[in-house]
């Protein structure tokens, strides 16, 4: 049963150093609040996990708390590489980053698999592709039905996934809603889980057709962070904040600047302090 925590507590209970960590968020809801806790915390040698690792995971990269990487697309939404990512894996600054690089589909079905505590996804898909030459975990079963050959790859099981969401009650049951992504399979997939929210209220609103609801027997923490998905959007509550991704292209170039960003964006700050940005965007916009 999940339980009501603040975002420090949530964080220190559930991520340890040397963890397979799990971020996810489809352009919305990316847990920005949570993940900059874990940087605040100090974590180290994690191995992240994200469909589409974008400025978060360029933040964890860049403050050397991950060893490696597992991902089927990373970039700066709309403005072009993650510098810190690209400095890590060219330069190895400030750790060598090992990384696994997969399709969408794969990595979805090896959600899946993970969330229905199977040992592999299989799927059709790499036909052509060069990845297998690359990633030994991209191999091939055959069908014992019909004699296909189908590619296979191995469950992904977190030791904890962090998402953002819009709303949970006091019980600890949370709803999202918008653009959904892999969040409810990478929870169920976990051994543990962080949700921060928006709001926490009494009773959750019936659920729209297009969103989710996880049971809060399926999470271990909720936590109330307003504005914990800025500079991305929570739908229903901010918008993004394209300006940000802009000039983080910039900030992330230069290794002293971005140093200079996190200490005082990062280290400096507070969790409350992600609602002010996110008023102030909503205010602009």
């Amino acid at each position: 049963m999940a339980r009501i925590l603040s975002l420090a507590e949530a964080v220190a209970e559930n991520v340890k150093d040397g963890d397979t960590v799990a971020m996810e968020g489809f352009t919305h809801l990316i847990p920005y609040a949570a993940g900059h806790e874990v940087i605040r915390q100090g974590r180290k040698d994690l191995f992240l996990v994200r469909m589409t690792p974008d400025i978060l995971y360029d933040q964890l990269i860049g403050v050397g708390a991950a060893r490696g990487m597992k991902f089927s697309w990373g970039g700066n939404p709309g403005v072009g590489s993650l510098h810190r990512f690209r400095d890590a894996v060219e330069n190895q600054w400030p750790l060598p980053l090992d990384i696994e690089e997969h399709s969408h589909a794969a990595m979805a079905n090896a959600y899946e698999a993970g969330a229905a505590n199977l040992p592999f996804a299989m799927l059709r898909g790499y036909i052509g592709a060069d990845l297998p030459k690359v990633n030994p975990n991209i191999r091939q079963v055959t069908c014992p039905f019909t004699g296909e050959v189908l590619a296979a790859v191995p469950a992904i099981r977190p030791d904890v996934t962090i998402i953002h969401a819009q709303r949970a009650d006091r019980k600890g049951n949370v709803l999202l809603e918008g653009i959904v992504g892999v969040q409810k399979e990478a929870v169920l997939a976990a051994k543990r889980s962080i949700v921060t929210v928006e709001e926490i209220v009494n009773e959750l609103d019936p659920p729209s057709p297009n969103s989710v609801v996880l049971p809060t027997w399926a999470v271990t923490a909720v936590v109330h962070v307003p504005g914990g998905a800025f500079p991305s959007y929570a739908h229903g509550y901010y918008p993004r904040s394209n300006a940000f991704y802009i000039a983080w292209d910039e900030i992330a170039r230069d290794r002293e600047a971005f140093s200079a960003w996190i200490k005082e964006n990062v280290l400096d700050a507070k969790p409350e302090d992600f609602a002010r940005h996110a008023v102030k965007s909503t205010k602009a916009a």
